[in-house]
């Protein structure tokens, strides 16, 4: 049994930017540039980044819902890029993915219960009473009535509607859920109700999460671990506590001082980051950070920094962290 129920390592995802009549390639985006590490079986990772990052696509080109361009993804033992559709197809039931905006990942033209009966459907599963018995249990599981099953998306508010998504994530028993931003397009209130819903059932089912977010103090609620991702890179990663309570990285440090403190005593100081995000097709030599961060150096803009051990399992792109 291997120690982690994924390993990514060194992942890239390149698109092509065509131009000219004949559309040829003139050059790549370099959305996700090397992007390595694993999440141990039962554990949530927090992957975190400014919009644009990258973040999102790593979760779906870890389900191959995008084609990596290099790299290896090793879920629970096997090599997903060696893999043929139909080898895919059969283990992508252990993987699930529950999107950002619930409205539009919904089919409006289907009913609740055709919507979370599906995968049990196509996968031959179930059908007829026991498909519906099972859909029943599910909807019961993430907090929703019988009744609605015979409902359309769009009777339902935003939390409900995740409620569903989260239902028919559920439906093949998966191992791995990908969460992609599941809160962001929901109140405050009806945010804490999801959260708690899902950390309810990772413990009761024993799930592994990957919590794509850029709210860090939703990812501080969710994660035991950690990874913060700039223009397609990891550039810190630890333990949720370690990375909140010492950030190494320059880029951390300003992402956390963003955060306000429900302390009126505590005084912190904001970081300012001055200048914008590098573009992914056109991204800077060196550290890619490195035209934004106040503690650059020369060398900074002249050699990629790797990622060195800063504390115990926790770990840091920046010589100077």
């Amino acid at each position: 049994m291997p120690e982690n129920l994924l390993d990514v390592k060194k992942l890239f995802k390149h698109f092509p930017i065509r131009g000219g009549i004949l559309r040829s390639t003139i050059g790549w985006v370099k959305a996700v540039d090397g992007v390595s590490f694993g999440i141990r079986n039962g554990e949530t990772l927090g992957l975190v980044g400014e919009s644009g990052c990258g973040k999102t696509t790593v979760g779906r080109t870890i389900l191959r819902l995008l084609e990596p361009t290099s790299g290896s993804i090793v879920f629970d033992g096997t090599d997903l890029t060696r893999l043929g559709k139909k080898e895919m197809r059969t283990l992508r039931r252990n993987m699930q993915m529950v999107f950002q905006d619930p409205q539009s990942s919904l089919n409006p033209r289907m009913t609740i219960k055709s919507i979370v009966g599906e995968p049990l459907l196509v996968n031959a599963i179930a059908r007829g009473r026991d498909l519906e018995h099972r859909v029943l249990d599910l909807l019961e599981t993430v907090g929703l009535s019988p009744d609605h099953a015979d409902r359309y998306p769009h009777e339902f508010s935003g939390g409900q509607r995740q409620r569903i998504g989260i239902a028919r994530a559920l439906a093949l028993n998966p191992k791995l859920v990908v969460l992609d931003e599941p809160t962001s397009s929901l109140d405050v209130s009806v945010q804490a109700q999801i959260l708690n819903l899902l950390k309810d059932l990772q413990r009761d089912l024993k799930l592994t999460y990957l919590f794509i977010s850029h709210d860090l103090s939703v990812v501080k609620h969710m994660s035991n671990r950690i990874a913060v991702m700039y223009v397609g890179k990891i550039v810190e990663s630890g333990r949720s506590s370690d990375v909140f309570a010492q950030p190494a990285h320059p880029y951390t440090k300003a992402l956390l001082s963003a955060i306000m403190d429900t302390d009126p005593d505590i005084k912190s100081q904001r970081i300012i980051l001055h200048g914008d995000i590098p573009s992914p097709a056109h991204p800077p030599k060196g550290c890619r950070f490195h035209p934004r961060c106040w503690q650059a150096k020369p060398e900074c803009s002249e050699s990629e920094p790797r990622m060195i051990e800063v504390w115990i399992d926790h770990y840091a792109a920046c010589p100077y962290a």
